[in-house]
């Protein structure tokens, strides 16, 4: 079984940064894409960011420039860097791994930006 155990979100002000990671155990297919969703209330989920295995990335336009997306496959581990962070980017932030076998989600983790 596959899990994503994702940390770092929290609350912070406006202008501020905060680093998000998301570790995959489990039985890992090594071609896959790990990337970053996120979810605001009463919205629905969208892309942040999403890296391949061979790390190729894609952004949202509303985060290109501000946000940081990288990867570790030797730890199975997914990162994200968050600069300049607005309180429009307040959202609980997801975790997802899809291979051409499975897809799986990690639990959320929620970031508050407060004006």
């Amino acid at each position: 079984q596959v899990q994503l155990v994702e940390s770092g979100g929290g609350l912070v002000q406006a202008g501020g940064s905060l680093r998000l990671s998301c570790v995959a155990s489990g039985w890992i297919v090594k071609i896959n894409v790990m990337g970053w969703y996120r979810q605001a209330p009463g919205e629905q989920r969208e892309l942040v960011a999403a890296i391949t295995s061979g790390e190729r990335i894609n952004y949202a336009d509303s985060v290109k420039g501000r946000f940081t997306g990288s990867r570790d496959n030797a730890k199975n581990t997914v990162y994200l860097q968050m600069n300049s962070l607005k309180p429009e980017d307040t959202a609980v932030y997801y975790c997802n791994l899809r291979t051409p076998a499975y897809e799986v989600w990690g639990q959320g983790t929620p970031v508050t930006v407060s004006s």
